[in-house]
């Protein structure tokens, strides 16, 4: 089945199936906030982007063990479900040095620029964004087998722009990803940079 990148709340998810990883897209809560499972072939190994509302939906998203959650933002609407889903799975939770002291659940790993995160065998690199939250990071998985894949929180997000305007995607943090790069975004369907750069906006 070929992805499309756009879901409903009470909705199906979408699955996006890439050579090593499998990513997983629903939308949740009164905001439709879209979270991410990605699920390492190799190893089973799994971890959510932003548990952001309806624990029991998450749970059953999950399906298994979870081994962390990365919440890319301090947005309420991006971590309601976070303390309902580490309780049930165990799960780390992560999130950006500068924002997870406006988080009500405790973080345990604060992440910074540049560093990285491990699930199975496929490797996260959080890339600080600024323009949302002063700790608003995204995640990048650059496919061994394919084109980069870049999970924005609401940095890029589709709703309510945020983030660098799309003159300026042609530097910072972002300035040396191909156009192509696949954008999963915080709200809305899905993109790439390069409509980002053009002025296309992503989602609806």
């Amino acid at each position: 089945m070929t992805y499309h990148g756009s879901v409903h709340v009470g909705g199906p998810p979408a699955v996006h199936e890439l050579a090593w990883l499998i990513v997983t897209k629903l939308a949740v809560g009164p905001a439709a906030t879209n979270c991410y499972l990605l699920r390492d072939r190799l190893t089973g190994e799994q971890l959510l982007v932003d548990a952001a509302d309806d624990a029991p939906a998450l749970i059953r998203l999950v399906n298994g063990s979870l081994a962390a959650v990365v919440t890319t933002h301090r947005h309420h609407d991006h971590w309601r479900a976070l303390a309902e889903l580490a309780a049930a799975t165990g799960a780390v939770t992560m999130a950006g040095a500068y924002d997870m002291g406006a988080i009500e659940v405790p973080t345990a790993v604060p992440l910074l620029d540049g560093d990285e995160i491990q699930v199975g065998r496929s490797t996260l690199t959080a890339v600080q964004l600024g323009g949302d939250t002063p700790g608003a990071v995204a995640l990048l998985y650059d496919d061994p087998k394919g084109h980069p894949h870049l999970f924005t929180g609401d940095c890029l997000s589709g709703k309510e722009p945020h983030g660098p305007a799309p003159l300026d995607l042609a530097a910072g943090p972002l300035a040396g990803l191909p156009d192509e790069t696949w954008v999963y975004p915080g709200h809305g369907d899905d993109s790439t940079l390069g409509a980002a750069r053009a002025g296309q906006g992503l989602g609806d």
